[in-house]
């Protein structure tokens, strides 16, 4: 008789699904908390906006196009988000000196104070999440949390 395989009680792929819901997890309560501090305050930004507010800030002169590829997202809709952070003063927009069809963005003085204050509410929270971790831990941690990350991007339509 043929050895049957019971999928149902392999430990070990549950275990795999568990490392990827806890890793969920925190990265849901990170959001959670940062779209705490975001919500009623006098911008009142989305996450979707600060994210894009984040990427110029890493991206000074970037363009939509650089935008697009960076994130995944739909090119019309963040256009339009785009469209609305400029209406609200927090993105300033010039063309390229180069080619006149492109549209550079830079963030605002307005932006740049209200990333600064995000910047510090980030690390206050990063500063929470890794208290009581030993160096140690916090190092190994990182080094498996990037071997996960790589294992991921290794994967392809065909695997």
């Amino acid at each position: 008789m043929a050895k049957t395989v019971d999928i149902i009680n392999d430990r070990g792929n549950q275990r795999a699904v568990d490392i990827l819901e806890a890793v969920q997890a925190v990265s849901h309560l990170v959001r959670s908390r940062q779209l705490q501090v975001l919500r009623g305050g006098p911008e009142e930004l989305t996450p979707l906006e600060t994210r894009v507010l984040f990427y110029f800030s890493h991206h000074p002169g970037g363009t939509l196009g650089g935008l697009t590829e960076h994130s995944g997202r739909d090119k019309g809709q963040l256009g339009r988000l785009i469209g609305g952070l400029r209406e609200r003063g927090w993105l300033s927009a010039e063309t390229d000196e180069n080619d006149r069809r492109v549209t550079r963005f830079d963030l605002t003085e307005q932006a740049l104070r209200r990333q600064k204050s995000m910047t510090s509410q980030r690390s206050e929270l990063s500063t929470s999440a890794i208290r009581g971790l030993t160096g140690a831990e916090r190092q190994q941690l990182l080094t498996l949390l990037e071997r996960v990350r790589e294992n991921l991007e290794a994967i392809t339509p065909e695997n």
